[in-house]
């Protein structure tokens, strides 16, 4: 497991440890990268501005872009329309952020009673800045301290606890789930937890929210489509940025009633924003196709992942219950920084961040569809030989 900022680490996003190989990392994300390029960082795409102004262009050659008034109408209808279509949801609301989505939907499920019960390594509630508590009046109970997800009977007896303990109670507002997490490696919920948690809900009438900023990533390494996941949940966030292209944005789908009270809302909260409809371009151009890119970058990384383990230097390891991303571990005998430099420089292979341990957390995406196993696998046979330490 890692923390946020160890993720932001090895996504290139922040600065890495001292003995990463800084050089070619950074020109991942300056210049031009080739468009052959491998990066085991990231979920999806990071344009850089020349980047994102020229696939906005392809985009719009081939279909004209419209543009929305305040995330109504244009090519954000089309976005939301597809999203209900994905979801299985009444409606869906183009919002600013991800921390906005889940702490309106969290908010507005819960009505006048305060406690959310949430996984204790989630997004909302490590990374929202105690938004509930603090703006939303909610009182966030974690749960599985350190764990990817909660079972039944654990927030079953927390519950108990709660009610039962307490002088002066409260009730339950809703039960929020994020799949996959992140902190935990983006390991998923396995979906019989999630069935057996929904069912207990739904006869209670607690509401369930979905933080599935990355339900993508779930999706196609559990097996799961991301209505089927949606179905057990009241409403369900994605992320418009993870892996979609877009410079920000969530998209929110769930009952009309609930949607319809959104807008009003993110108004009141500062998060409509006048326009918006480059990310709703790119977002749409890279939903085209990405449950199918997805599941073939799982079944490739994991044949790829296989090769490599053949050679000397260099151990994988799956994480259980794993999507993209993966333990590896460079033995001592190999020189980390002349290994990533010569994987960027001749090979355009971009490692993540590696820790004076010699570990890192490779992360794929779609760029490894840009290359055969067998160039990698030469390419990494060449490097790990002429990086000896």
């Amino acid at each position: 497991m890692f923390s946020r900022r160890n993720f932001l680490r090895v996504s290139g996003l922040s600065a890495v440890p001292a003995i990463a190989p800084l050089d070619q990392f950074a020109a991942q994300f300056s210049a031009d990268p080739p468009s052959d390029f491998v990066r085991f960082s990231g979920d999806g795409p990071m344009y850089q501005p020349d980047q994102f102004i020229a696939k906005l262009q392809e985009i719009s050659k081939a279909q004209s872009i419209k543009w929305d008034f305040y995330g109504k109408g244009g090519s954000i209808d089309e976005l939301t329309k597809k999203f209900t279509a994905l979801t299985g949801k009444e409606a869906a609301i183009y919002l600013a952020s991800g921390t906005l989505a889940n702490q309106l939907a969290i908010s507005v499920l819960s009505g006048e009673n305060t406690k959310v019960f949430v996984q204790e390594t989630s997004h909302v509630y490590r990374d929202e800045a105690d938004a509930a508590q603090s703006v939303y009046g909610k009182r966030l109970i974690p749960l599985a301290a350190g764990k990817t997800y909660f079972t039944l009977e654990e927030l079953q007896k927390s519950i108990e606890e709660h009610s039962q303990g307490e002088a002066f109670k409260s009730g339950i507002g809703a039960v929020s789930i994020e799949n996959p997490v992140r902190r935990c490696d983006g390991t998923f919920v396995p979906l019989d937890e999630i069935k057996r948690i929904s069912a207990f809900c739904r006869e209670k009438g607690y509401k369930l929210h979905l933080d599935g900023a990355r339900i993508y990533l779930a999706s196609a390494y559990a097996g799961t489509s991301v209505a089927e996941y949606a179905s057990y949940f009241d409403t369900v966030y994605i992320s418009l940025y993870k892996y979609l292209g877009a410079a920000g944005g969530a998209i929110l789908c769930g009952p009309k009633e609930i949607i319809d009270r959104m807008d009003h809302l993110a108004k009141i909260h500062g998060g409509v924003i006048f326009m918006n409809w480059a990310n709703a371009a790119m977002a749409l151009h890279h939903l085209n196709g990405i449950e199918d890119r997805f599941k073939r970058v799982a079944t490739q990384s994991k044949q790829l992942f296989a090769l490599l383990n053949q050679l000397p230097g260099l151990t994988i390891m799956a994480i259980d219950k794993g999507t993209n991303i993966s333990n590896a571990q460079l033995a001592p005998t190999v020189n980390a920084y002349k290994l990533g430099e010569i994987l960027w420089d001749k090979y355009r292979i971009a490692l993540p961040g590696i820790n004076p341990n010699g570990e890192m957390k490779l992360m794929v995406n779609d760029s490894l569809l840009s290359r055969d196993n067998n160039q990698i696998v030469a390419a990494f046979k060449d490097a790990l030989a002429l990086a000896k330490a």
